[in-house]
This record gives structure tokens, C-alpha cells and sequence, in this order.
């Protein structure tokens, strides 16, 4: 599935409209809707911002996984400095 179909179907579960979720994340409607389009990739901010949004891993987003859940720091990289 392209991100744009996801973040379009994770938009219509919360009851957002493109304009809520854009200035959530600090884009303009526009950029957002072409994003949703899949007329254009996010850059990485974007993109990060788009997953805290809807709570959902990069992974999801990118249609990698069918698995949602934000996944937590694993231990080794808590023990690094």
C-alpha cells in the first residue's frame, strides 16, 4: 500500500480532515495533500512528524509491515551514550 492511501485511511479513523492533520504537523494543507496524492515524498521531518501524529511506526507508514504499533527503543540502544 503507498503512504499516501495509508496516511489517508489513518486520517479518516480520527475524523480529520487534511487541513487538522497539516497544521498538526506544521505543513501547509497543500504540501499535505500532495502527499496524501502520492504526488510527492515528505521529507524526513515531515514524515517523522506524520508518524507521531497517528501513532504509528515508519514502517506502517511506508507499507513495510501491516503492524501499527510505535515500536519502543530496544535495550541496546538505551545502554548506548
Amino acid at each position: 500500500m503507498k503512504l499516501g492511501k495509508r496516511l489517508k485511511a489513518l486520517r479518516k479513523e480520527r475524523k480529520e480532515t487534511q487541513g487538522q492533520v497539516a497544521k498538526e504537523i506544521g505543513i501547509v494543507m497543500r504540501h499535505y495533500q500532495r502527499i496524501e496524492l502520492d504526488e510527492g515524498l515528505p521529507g524526513i521531518e515531515v514524515f517523522c512528524a506524520l508518524a507521531d501524529h497517528f501513532q504509528v511506526n515508519a514502517d506502517y507508514l511506508l507499507g513495510r509491515t501491516d503492524v501499527r504499533d510505535m515500536l519502543p527503543p530496544s535495550s541496546e540502544q538505551e545502554a548506548q551514550p
